[in-house]
């Protein structure tokens, strides 16, 4: 009787995953939030501090860096473990933002917006490396795509309510109010998460930070994925920095209607993410990732042809964007697979690369948009995206 009590039966264990999961997933949002809204509150929070906008602009670009030192997480997280790990990033930035809050000078700010930035990129490979040993491979898309709902979730949801705590309250409330919810959700999740990964528990520290690096490099589908990782976001973001030059001359729309705009991609980021939970599995994930990739670079060869009027430029944007983020939260579920010893290390390592990527594509962007505008924009990430779906295609078998 003791035994039938204690063993989880099939439908308590998938119970208590879709609890795990949804703590994760609002975790994940207040994560996100406290990631991305300095962008839009950067001249709320210079006016606040008394220092000139650029100062805080440089707050943000630091806080992007943090991106490029996850990798170096990556095999700590395979080591210590994947609840211990999340747990530690939500406790970063609840450090953060709180000390923001109750602290409000620039020194401490920039420590609130390097903490979260760091504490988003050691919580995200550890959530993702614990759902590919957690949930079954044939359901992965499934999940994968439902938790990152909360990265569309954070424009949609997270974004509006930081403004309204600013005009409500004060530029400091917002701090105050991610890291209150930060300790709530640390007790969530330390709650409800199980211990580590299972291969810790037998072997604790089983695989060293040499060996989880060995493995990446010499696995043609880890190599593979990296390279999609970069090249896709590159080709993305090498239109993402020049679309609102593209609709202020193209359309003159004013700084109001650049702000619709922008909504219009949080919609298409959370109905990407809501295709990859419905359909990613069904399709098969690496058949969804060719098939994302070459309606991608469709997507960007035809938009220059389609966007004669306003309201085909915001259609022909709102399906890149789509396909985009279906594709790129795909591929996260097909890496989640890729290397099983060591997931953290591949996860953390495709994110930093997915950040160099972004940022060669802003790079990349200005220029070519100063000397051929939207037509070599479009052609440029057709090109990359084609280059994209040839390695993937070549390297990637799981």
């Amino acid at each position: 009787m003791t035994e039938q009590l204690t063993t989880p039966t099939p439908e308590s264990s998938s119970r208590k995953l879709g609890l795990e999961m949804t703590a994760a997933a609002l975790a994940r949002l207040l994560l996100n939030t406290s990631r991305r809204f300095a962008y839009p509150f950067a001249p709320a929070l210079a006016r606040g501090l008394g220092v000139p906008l650029v100062s805080i602009t440089s707050l943000i670009a630091l806080n992007q860096l943090t991106g490029v030192l996850s990798p170096l997480f990556g095999p700590v997280i395979d080591r210590w473990g994947y609840r211990t790990m999340m747990l530690l990033g939500l406790g970063l930035m609840s450090i953060g933002m709180l000390a923001g809050g109750f602290l409000p000078v620039y020194l401490t700010i920039l420590l609130a917006l390097f903490l979260a930035g760091l504490g988003k990129n050691i919580f995200d490979p550890a959530l993702q490396a614990y759902i590919g040993e957690r949930v079954p491979y044939e359901r992965r898309g499934t999940v994968i795509g439902l938790i990152e709902m909360s990265w569309a979730g954070a424009t949609l949801i997270g974004i509006p309510t930081v403004g309204l705590l600013i005009e409500r309250f004060s530029w400091r409330a917002p701090f105050l109010a991610m890291g209150g919810l930060g300790l709530v959700s640390i007790a969530m999740l330390g709650a409800l998460f199980s211990g580590g990964s299972r291969r810790s528990k037998r072997d604790a520290g089983a695989i060293t930070f040499g060996q989880a690096w060995r493995q990446l490099s010499r696995s043609s589908a880890a190599l593979g994925m990296l390279t999609f990782a970069f090249l896709t976001s590159m080709a993305n973001d090498n239109l993402f920095v020049v679309y609102g030059a593209w609709l202020e001359d193209g359309f003159a729309l004013s700084v109001a209607a650049l702000g619709t705009a922008t909504t219009v991609i949080g919609v298409a980021e959370l109905s990407g993410e809501v295709l990859t939970a419905s359909l990613s599995d069904r399709i098969g994930l690496q058949r969804a990732v060719r098939i994302g990739l070459f309606l991608s670079a469709l997507g960007y060869l035809l938009l220059p042809v389609i966007a004669q009027s306003l309201t085909l430029a915001l259609v022909g944007l709102f399906l890149v964007f789509v396909i985009f983020e279906f594709t790129f939260v795909t591929a996260i579920s097909l890496v989640t697979e890729v290397l099983p010893e060591a997931r953290a290390t591949m996860m953390a390592s495709y994110i930093a690369v997915a950040g160099l990527g972004r940022v060669v594509g802003a790079l990349i962007g200005g220029p070519l948009w100063l000397w051929g505008g939207l037509t070599a924009i479009g052609t440029v990430s057709a090109a990359i995206v084609l280059l994209a779906f040839v390695v993937f295609w070549a390297r990637v078998r799981i």
